[in-house]
């Protein structure tokens, strides 16, 4: 039985030959040049919006979901407040509940900011500084100060960079605290405030930095007389993703007159839509690959067509319609090849200098393209995976066998009669 091997090696020869961009045919030459940059561009583009959105799922979770509470454990409606020694023993309710891995105590209030003409509400919480790194890791996201600066009786203060900049104080600036309870006296109505000291500066890169502020516990009883009370405990779990079933598992043990609430709650909806939109737009850009995958198919006819004469004759020479069609599979294969693999390229590039760019073109036409108060950060975040460079690659090189498909099956049914006739 002959052997198949030189019917395989010529299709493969002359595949590769087929496959060069250039061709005494100005416009074939263009086409299939066209085909490659969009393939490439297609490629490139998708990678880099899957990194994008990876990056923002992964900002989400280790920067913003690592700041927040797990679980927050309340007095209903936070009215009936508790002191520490009536929470004392709830507290070690829930550390007996499997997953909860550290807790805190808190008070979440709201207030007012004034500094050198400006002011700004803002989200107040009363915090312990020693066990408030239980929960939340803010402490890694200090610029400026320090957070064992907030100690009872020193009345100072951690605010965000958004809200230093906003206010135009540093660390070791004054300025003053309202209270929101405007608490009624036989003298009338008198507001409470207190002058801080700025004893940190956090950078988060989100809302965050616009909106919250931290005090001591204590500092915050006093300013607000709730004496030794507090709103409750936040709880941090050993997975982000499993706190609805140790929360329903708290709401067995816990008393029934308490609050329970997760992250879902305030961040839920941002992380699902996030997820979502990766979904949909690797969809639609998938689409995009396709079609410049399915652009291959036009400059392969256009080269079938330029390549009749060299069809007829080896037809007449003998080479099968298997063998024919092999030519411009593996010339399809190849220009498929050359765009992926180009794509690929300016895909890893883009999405390692997205954030860069972002911010120099923020610079250079002084806009924002991201606001903190729209996104949940106020940077374009990007974390190149593996996995989407091997899923896009291989998306796109499917795609260019199938769009090979049709034009290879009409070459191989070329008639060298008809051709040769009119040659």
């Amino acid at each position: 039985m002959p052997s198949t091997a030189p019917f395989r090696s010529t299709a493969l020869y002359i595949g590769r030959r087929y496959a060069a961009l250039r061709s005494r045919n100005q416009l074939v030459s263009f086409i299939s040049l066209l085909s490659v940059m969009g393939l490439a561009l297609g490629v490139a583009i998708l990678i880099t919006v899957l990194s994008v959105m990876n990056g923002f799922d992964r900002e989400l979770q280790q920067r913003i979901l690592a700041l927040v509470p797990h679980i927050t454990v309340t007095s209903a409606r936070n009215e009936a407040l508790m002191n520490e020694s009536q929470w004392q023993p709830l507290r070690e309710q829930m550390h007996a509940t499997a997953g909860v891995t550290g807790s805190a105590p808190y008070l979440q209030l709201q207030g007012m900011l004034l500094a050198k003409g400006h002011s700004k509400g803002v989200l107040l919480n009363g915090i312990d500084p020693e066990q408030e790194t239980q929960v939340s890791i803010i402490e890694d996201f200090v610029t400026a100060g320090s957070l064992d600066a907030l100690q009872e009786g020193a009345f100072s203060i951690a605010i965000g960079q958004g809200l230093a900049r906003l206010l135009d104080v540093t660390a070791g600036d004054r300025l003053t605290l309202v209270s929101t309870v405007v608490p009624i006296t036989p003298m009338g109505e008198f507001t409470r405030q207190k002058t801080f000291t700025v004893g940190a500066i956090f950078s988060v890169g989100s809302q965050i930095d616009s909106s919250l502020a931290l005090v001591n516990l204590q500092d915050a009883q006093r300013l607000y007389r709730l004496g030794d009370k507090i709103h409750g405990y936040r709880l941090q779990t050993n997975d982000l993703f499993g706190v609805f079933n140790i929360e329903q598992e708290l709401q067995t043990t816990l008393p029934q007159e308490l609050s329970l609430a997760d992250w879902t709650f305030t961040y839920g909806n941002i992380y699902e839509n996030i997820r979502m939109s990766k979904t949909l737009v690797g969809l639609l850009l998938t689409l995009l690959v396709a079609v410049a995958a399915y652009n291959i198919v036009v400059s392969l006819i256009m080269v079938v067509r330029d390549k009749q004469g060299d069809i007829a004759i080896l037809r007449t020479m003998g080479t099968s319609l298997r063998t024919i069609r092999r030519i411009f599979l593996v010339q399809g294969f190849i220009i498929g090849m050359i765009g992926t693999g180009a794509g690929l390229l300016l895909g890893i590039v883009l999405s390692l200098s997205a954030g860069s760019l972002v911010s120099w073109m923020e610079t250079l036409f002084g806009i924002q393209l991201l606001s903190a108060d729209i996104y949940p950060v106020n940077y374009l975040p990007s974390d190149l995976r593996s996995s989407d460079l091997i899923l896009v690659c291989v998306l796109a090189l499917a795609l260019t066998l199938l769009a090979t498909l049709y034009p290879s099956s009409r070459a191989a049914h070329t008639r060298p009669a008809e051709i040769l006739r009119h040659e």
